[in-house]
């Protein structure tokens, strides 16, 4: 038996609560950094607020993982996760820009670090079980499909999260400031990305059927995978820290690339605003009461915008490449340009112009968000798709933590306060993810 061959439609439909995840998402990584310097957070403390997104991940993602593998019920398998994810995060997006409103509980800047917590958590439990669910779904010779259409989606739905606080602003007028210095338009923004998520959830949810646990089990490439790399017993929870140990190898190659690809995310998502509005718009970077500062956020929404855009579009053209060049070569390729795009950021001036180095980040981003996980889904036995996709997540929040503890730091005594340097430091991560890539071993490419 083979898994039947799924439509562009079904395959679309399949994924459509990416859009919600990710706008949701990227209203976090566009307007994070600026809630918390309007709440009182210095530059160089930014990214020690951060650390909690990724700590959440680290905890979340594998145990999700675990028990969506685990899980078999009349809503399915990893259904439950999307629901329960989305209607949590729905919660920190609403109160996130809000968190003033229980000040006489607890200062404003710990209750919008709380909220971004259980945003962040929320977004990995309904994340990683989408991840699973192509893998679940779809034959090999589909899954990079899969994984683009889930990058398309995602560019689309960041697109209309960075964007939106710019276009309420600019577009409607909608120019007032809340009692806590946040303006109205942001927090409208997160408001609506919170109702726009639990809807692309429930897309989902009601247009895609899974595979049974039993209808898994006889398909022909499920059977030569499992006799590729051999049949384990089912595990238990404590087991995923033997999951861990026995890692296929490309995942262990992977978690290179992952690292310092991630590294450079993470410093280019918390460092952005404060080095643009410094870098391009020549505040000092202490000066978050001027009305300069939160244009200089809306532009970073643009500009974020810019390079999800790119990454939608540049995602429906990675099958084809892939497919000419490998995968391996166009995962390299692609984050070495990503780099460049970021270190140009130091040289430009012009709050126009930043949008080249955008998209050049986007092409970046498209191939992060496909390649890695077409790659890795080859070398996974199908009943640990779930958990091991968990445990891949490590190797995204790992760097992100390594760069929350030591960004901050780094920014204040070795960059004098200057974030455009930290934007560097990130391009420069991504052209060493690039050169690892040779190093990996795609077992099921059809380039080779």
């Amino acid at each position: 038996m083979e898994k039947r061959t799924l439509s562009f439609w079904e395959i679309w439909n399949m994924s459509f609560g990416f859009l919600g995840i990710q706008m949701g998402f990227a209203l976090q990584n566009a307007n994070a950094s600026r809630i918390l310097q309007t709440f009182g957070a210095d530059v160089h403390e930014l990214s020690w607020f951060w650390i909690i997104a990724p700590m959440m991940g680290l905890i979340v993602q594998p145990i999700i993982g675990h028990f969506s593998d685990k899980t078999w019920g009349r809503f399915g398998r990893r259904k439950p996760f999307f629901l329960a994810g989305a209607l949590l995060a729905s919660i920190g997006l609403v109160l996130m820009p809000q968190a003033d409103i229980f000040i006489a509980f607890l200062p404003a800047l710990w209750v919008g670090a709380g909220m971004l917590m259980i945003m962040d958590a929320s977004f990995n439990i309904a994340m990683e079980p989408f991840r699973a669910l192509v893998g679940d779904c779809l034959h090999t010779n589909q899954r990079t499909l899969g994984f683009s259409v889930q990058t398309a989606l995602i560019g689309l739905g960041a697109v209309i999260g960075s964007w939106l606080p710019w276009v309420l602003t600019n577009w409607f007028g909608i120019n007032s400031v809340s009692s806590s210095g946040v303006p109205t338009s942001l927090i409208i923004s997160f408001i609506t990305g919170a109702v726009i998520l639990v809807g692309s959830i429930l897309v989902t949810l009601v247009s895609t059927k899974e595979y049974s646990p039993e209808e898994l089990a006889q398909f022909d490439d499920e059977k030569a995978h499992q006799e590729a790399i051999g049949e384990q017993q089912e595990s238990s929870l404590k087991d995923i820290f033997t999951d861990f140990a026995k890692m296929p190898q490309t995942m262990r190659q992977l978690s290179w690339v992952q690292f310092f690809s991630w590294f450079g995310l993470f410093g280019m998502w918390v460092f952005t605003t404060p080095a643009i509005a410094e870098h391009v718009y020549g505040l000092d970077p202490s000066d978050t009461k001027n009305p300069l500062f939160q244009e200089a956020g809306n532009w970073v929404g643009i500009i974020f915008g810019v390079y999800n855009l790119v990454s939608m579009f540049f995602a429906f053209a990675l099958p084809a490449i892939a497919k000419k060049y490998g995968r391996k070569k166009t995962h390299a390729v692609s984050l070495f340009i990503g780099g460049i795009g970021l270190i140009s950021m130091y040289f430009i001036h012009s709050k126009e112009m930043l949008i080249i180095s955008m998209i050049l980040v986007g092409i970046a981003w498209a191939s992060i968000l496909a390649m890695p996980y077409a790659i890795l889904a080859g070398s996974i036995q199908p009943k640990k798709m779930g958990v091991y996709m968990g445990i891949f997540n490590f190797f995204i929040v790992i760097p992100q933590i390594v760069n929350a503890l030591i960004g901050g730091p780094i920014v204040k005594y070795l960059y004098g306060e200057h974030a455009i340097f930290a934007i560097v430091t990130s391009g420069v991560s991504f052209i060493i993810a690039a050169l690892l890539v040779s190093k990996v071993n795609d077992v099921d490419d059809t380039v080779n």
